[in-house]
């Protein structure tokens, strides 16, 4: 018997032989189809290059491509485990001809493929046409020589593909196995179709027309093929089973629950071990992609998947998480053919068990509720709307697993019902926000957000994709389009444009559209938290609600942020380590040309404590570490050691980023764990360079710290050395010796600056041309008095010339105004003697306001002022005589 892995690895290497590139697999996630959930073809990857956006990888192409119907109008969810060939996740194998080979070609492949390679009957395969593709009937009788029955025209778009209503399309051609008349069901195109007798297991597109508005309005120039088999389905024909969860793959997943449950699969519980198999291959692919649970978008369709395996494993009677545990198995079937499988597996089974583990408190309480609630109900019945919203509002229940919950007893759940209480609880939470007092603006955000939903983010992963335009804002109005010239808000479904947020800035870049559309995006804001507008203006051609836009960030800016705020991590980090665990973070900036970290600590750090942070940080970005991210829930995520900032609200998930060495210290931990949702970078290297530029005071106990990283930090430090040369050339020195050569000239300038003071000082005690008034003694009414102006002397030296004069006086009063730059500085004594009779601070303030100054002050013996009018500083002197003659006529 042919294994699954055997089946893919023959129709890979057999296209291979006829000059077809292997190409993996693309992600499920669709970045290049916003319309789109998940990948749900093996052609949606090649969509670009069918419409000539993108150059093919080869004219010829071959892939198994992982695929998933579980959301949005390809849904497979709930037939799931009860039908014979519906699957979650599946594999489809495909080979493409991009303008090289067309339709006689691919018959011909096809054929030998399953009639020559597969060894399939021949007698037991029928073909269907389009009914107008006379040339696929004829080519279907020369190579195959099928007869005439076997060869059905189908008039239905079964047998025609289009892209969409604009683009590539033609007619197809689908084989058909007969799985025999044991088997219920009819051909294809016959009133008994849908039985399981004929199962489809490839489909041959011949892309040859084009098409506008759903009109053919032409022919491609070059004809391409796209084809798609079934793995699974396949694997069933050549395995000789009838039901896909009968091929080795599935059986050896549902062997694996069975041990792990005690619990064989029967007619009661076959439905439960289908799910369950099924269900995790499609959330391991899904988690090993890059899609996390959460409650909107891919997120909540994970979710869904995952709690509706959870839900049949309860059913199975498992008292512990399971799904966690069935992942070796998974990887042992299928990780060599999909490397991201083993390499996400720790990844895969953390999110499985910390889902299963919170789901089934959920599930007890719900479950419980459930069966009070339906105990009265019979087959046939109705549970209440109200009852199925409650479970879902109340206990995080949804309402397909309530659905499924009743199918075994026949019990139908009150859709309409469950849509109103949805909907009055929506009515009264929009009431409740407009209570609040919220802007106008903010109303706007609201109506897009509650008529749009959150927009999605794909950033983390990738800086390009493509999404649909759900709302257009100009001048702080909705608007259904907008123009070349025109600045503009614009909100899609999905987008790789991060929203400034927790401190880091928006993204910047590019969006692109039909018609020339070319918009400059200047930055990206987030409204409510929950949506994602691109801020720009519209350099070309026109948007509308409705387009479809490729959207595509700044990379290299993206690149610069992503290693300022990885930095910012690995410096909290390090603020703890040498300053204390009361170091928290108060605020932050992480922009592409610097970072800027506001922290808690009483005190300005010491050079030598800054210079220890930089080079510790620096270490751990040699280290070169992986950054890892997961989601968890709050408390898992604090259990795990990571770091949450006091006051901070967050959601029942985070993501919890583990940056640098998981051994530097014997904690286990990783050098930095915090719950952060920015980008990051994805090795500590990748930061490149760290540099503190400066560490300043915010407020009181908040200081901050400014740094560069990467490029930036290397030019700064560039920049550093350049001026450090010129000093060195002005100084006539090497820069190595520039500090011992700068020290030397500060202590010669202040040799020099003591010689001339002491100068000065000695000038104005003699007297002469460093005066400009005489410094001879006047009697005053029989008190002497000197007062002298001296230009260019320090205030500082004024107190000493005054003990001068003052010991020359013997008994009098003394004052000196210093000017300089203008200013006047003004200082007189008295001496003891005098006291009763004079007070030198009375002396002082006539001089100050004389030189348009207030005030000045000392002690009755010294006192000092001064004022910005230098020009006068001999009234001054005059004032103070003034005072002197006032005083001693009193």
């Amino acid at each position: 018997m042919q294994s699954t892995n055997d089946i893919r690895r023959a129709f890979l290497d057999y296209f291979a032989q006829a000059d077809h590139e292997i190409v993996p697999s693309a992600p499920l996630v669709p970045y290049n189809d916003p319309s789109l959930m998940f990948v749900n073809a093996g052609m949606v990857p090649f969509k670009n290059v069918f419409t000539g956006v993108e150059t093919p990888p080869a004219p010829r192409a071959t892939s198994s491509q992982k695929c998933v119907r579980a959301g949005g109008k390809h849904n497979d969810l709930d037939n799931v485990g009860y039908t014979a060939r519906h699957l979650t996740f599946f594999e489809m194998l495909g080979n493409f001809s991009f303008g090289d080979y067309f339709k006689e070609r691919a018959i011909e492949l096809a054929w030998n493929m399953v009639t020559r390679e597969f060894g399939l009957a021949a007698d037991r395969l029928t073909v269907t046409v389009y009914h107008t593709d006379d040339e696929a009937y004829a080519l279907w009788k020369k190579i195959a020589g099928l007869p005439d029955e076997r060869i059905i025209r189908i008039a239905t778009n079964d047998n025609f593909w289009a892209m969409g209503s604009d683009g590539p399309c033609g007619p197809s051609s689908e084989i058909f196995w007969d799985h025999g008349p044991d088997v219920a069901g009819g051909p294809p195109g016959s009133p008994e179709e849908d039985g399981d007798r004929f199962v489809e297991v490839w489909n041959l597109v011949f892309m040859q027309h084009v098409q506008q508005a759903d009109e053919i309005t032409g022919n491609l120039p070059r004809p391409s093929i796209d084809t798609g088999m079934g793995l699974e389905r396949m694997a069933t024909v050549l395995q000789g089973v009838h039901n896909v969860f009968e091929t080795d793959t599935f059986c050896n997943l549902i062997e694996a629950s069975e041990d792990l449950l005690k619990a064989k699969a029967d007619e009661t519980t076959i439905a439960s071990h289908r799910v369950i198999a099924d269900h995790l291959r499609s959330t391991s692919f899904l988690i090993a992609d890059g899609v996390m649970p959460s409650n909107e978008g891919r997120g909540y369709v994970l979710r869904r998947i995952m709690r509706r395996a959870m839900r049949h494993a309860h059913l199975l009677g498992a008292e512990q998480p399971l799904m966690h545990r069935l992942v070796p198995t998974l990887i042992s079937e299928m990780g060599q053919a999909y490397p991201d499988l083993p390499r996400g597996q720790a990844l895969i089974t953390e999110v499985l068990e910390r889902e299963e583990t919170r789901f089934r408190q959920t599930l007890e309480k719900g479950l419980r509720l459930l069966d009070e609630e339906s105990a009265g109900l019979h087959e046939g019945d109705n549970l209440k709307g109200e009852t199925a919203f409650k479970l879902y509002d109340t206990y995080g229940f949804p309402y397909d697993l309530t659905e499924d919950a009743l199918r075994n007893r026949g019990i139908s759940v009150d859709k309409d019902g469950f849509d109103a209480a949805m909907a009055r609880q929506k009515a009264a939470a929009r009431a409740a926000w407009k209570g609040t007092g919220a802007a106008a603006d903010e109303e706007l955000w609201f109506d897009i957000a509650e008529r749009e939903g959150a927009t999605e983010f794909t950033g983390y992963s990738a800086v390009e994709g493509e999404g649909h335009v759900v709302a257009l804002v100009v001048d702080g109005k909705e608007v259904q389009s907008a123009d070349s010239g025109q600045d503009v808000t614009v909100l899609t479904n999905q987008t790789p444009f991060y929203g400034e947020s927790g401190g880091q800035a928006g993204d910047a870049g590019e969006i692109n559209g039909d018609h020339r559309l070319e918009i400059e995006v200047e930055d990206t804001s987030k409204p409510l938290g929950r949506l994602h507008a691109h801020n720009g203006k519209i350099t070309s051609g026109r948007i509308s609600v409705g387009d479809t836009v490729h959207l595509a960030v700044d990379a290299e800016r993206r690149d610069q942020i992503r290693a300022n705020h990885s930095a910012t991590h690995l410096v909290h980090a390090a603020l703890r380590h040498h300053l204390g665990d009361h170091v928290t973070q108060k605020g932050s900036l992480v922009a592409p040309e610097r970072l800027r970290f506001d922290f808690s600590h009483p005190k300005p750090m010491s050079p030598s404590q800054i210079m220890a942070i930089e080079a510790e940080v620096n270490a751990e970005i040699r280290a070169n570490d992986e950054v890892v991210t997961r989601l968890m829930s709050p408390d898992d995520a604090i259990e795990a050691g990571a770091m949450a900032l006091f006051g901070e609200k967050y959601g029942e998930e985070v993501r919890v980023l583990s940056i640098g060495r998981s051994d530097w210290n014997s904690s286990g931990y990783n050098y930095s764990v915090e719950l952060c949702g920015g980008t990051h970078v994805r090795a500590t290297g990748d930061i490149g360079l760290f540099r503190i530029v400066s560490e300043s005071a915010v407020s009181s106990g908040v200081r901050r710290i400014e740094a560069l990283t990467g490029e930036a930090a290397r030019q700064w430090l560039v920049a550093r050395e350049e001026s450090l040369k010129t000093v060195a050339a002005t100084l006539k020195t090497a820069p190595d010796e520039v500090e011992g050569r700068v020290a030397a000239l500060v202590d010669e300038r202040k040799r020099l600056e003591r010689e001339l003071a002491e100068a000065k000082k000695q000038l104005a005690l003699g007297g002469g041309a460093g005066g400009a008034a005489p410094a001879a003694n006047e009697d005053i009414g029989g008190i002497a008095y000197s007062g002298q102006v001296i230009d260019g002397i320090d205030p500082k030296e004024l107190r000493g010339l005054l003990d001068e004069a003052k010991s020359r006086l013997g008994t009098g009063a003394a004052a000196i105004v210093a000017v300089n730059d203008g200013k006047a500085a003004i200082a007189a004594a008295v001496t003891n003697d005098l006291l009763e009779r004079l007070s030198a601070v009375d002396l002082v303030r006539a001089g100050v306001e004389a030189v348009g100054g207030k005030g000045g002050g000392g002690r009755p013996d010294m006192a000092q002022g001064g004022g910005p009018d230098g020009d006068k500083a001999d009234a001054a002197i005059d004032a103070v005589r003034k005072v002197i003659a006032s005083k001693v006529s009193a």
